[in-house]
């Protein structure tokens, strides 16, 4: 794959880095929202009325990726074993054992920001707990790798490594994406090794998403009876952290950190 071609202007990347300071500005309001007790459709809400103040429109209500009818919100709420696309609703209260992830996007001046974070309500179990915590740590880990001409691998093999040497699984069917003026864009990024995907090279200059999806038990995420939501297939729990970043000549920045 030839990466260059992906490599954005300074402009580009300038524009990139406001939409993301935005979209990490709601992120920080909804860590106040997100609570025992609290309606689903009532976060939704207040992330829409929100992102639109800030100048952007939501980049996840009314997407369409095909196959089936177009997401109705601006948040993606999973919960416990839901693993993305979760979509909020009324009815959807959260409790205070649970695990609630929220996936979440804005455009800006024709950009794209994307992040992901889980909230672990407080009576959560201690394994709710620390599947969060490593998580975040797994994506720690594997970005620790990305810098102008590392490769796939490098991240792949690095995030799959800590995930599986802390007990815990990486979901196999989904995957990180380059990010600009199109939400999905390529290269795909695995957050596992595997012969399946072509190694390519990180170049200073990319936008892309890293998002690890893990869980205590499955490596496989199922479509639920709604056509969005993706679940663990063995019910198990699941936990999201993603980031925009951008790939610099010795590290990355990271877009979407507050």
């Amino acid at each position: 794959m030839d990466t260059k071609a992906l490599v954005k202007s300074p402009e580009e990347i300038d524009i990139m880095r406001a939409a993301c300071q935005k979209l990490a500005r709601v992120f920080e309001a909804l860590e106040e929202k997100v609570v025992p007790g609290a309606n689903a459709m009532d976060v939704d809400r207040y992330a829409e009325e929100m992102i639109h103040s800030l100048g952007s429109v939501p980049a996840f209500k009314g997407y369409d990726s095909g196959g089936h009818t177009p997401f109705p919100a601006t948040i993606c709420f999973s919960r416990n074993d839901a693993i993305v696309h979760g979509i909020p609703t009324e009815d959807d209260v959260i409790t205070a054992t649970d695990v609630a992830s929220i996936d979440m996007g804005l455009i800006y001046r024709g950009h794209y920001a994307d992040m992901a974070r889980t909230f672990v309500m407080p009576e959560a179990t201690e394994v709710a707990k620390q599947l969060a915590l490593h998580t975040q740590k797994t994506f720690e880990v594997g970005v620790a790798q990305i810098k102008d001409g590392a490769l796939l691998s490098d991240y792949a093999c690095a995030a799959q490594d800590y995930a599986e040497g802390k007990g815990y699984k990486v979901i196999r069917n989904l995957v990180g994406h380059g990010i600009g003026k199109e939400l999905h864009m390529p290269p795909q990024i695995p957050n596992y090794h595997s012969r399946e995907f072509v190694d390519f090279t990180f170049r200073a200059g990319m936008t892309v998403a890293i998002e690890p999806m893990v869980t205590i038990g499955s490596e496989v995420a199922e479509t639920g009876p709604d056509g969005w939501t993706l679940v663990t297939d063995d019910g198990s729990l699941a936990a999201h952290y993603e980031n925009t970043l951008l790939v610099t000549d010795d590290g990355c920045e990271i877009l979407t950190r507050a």
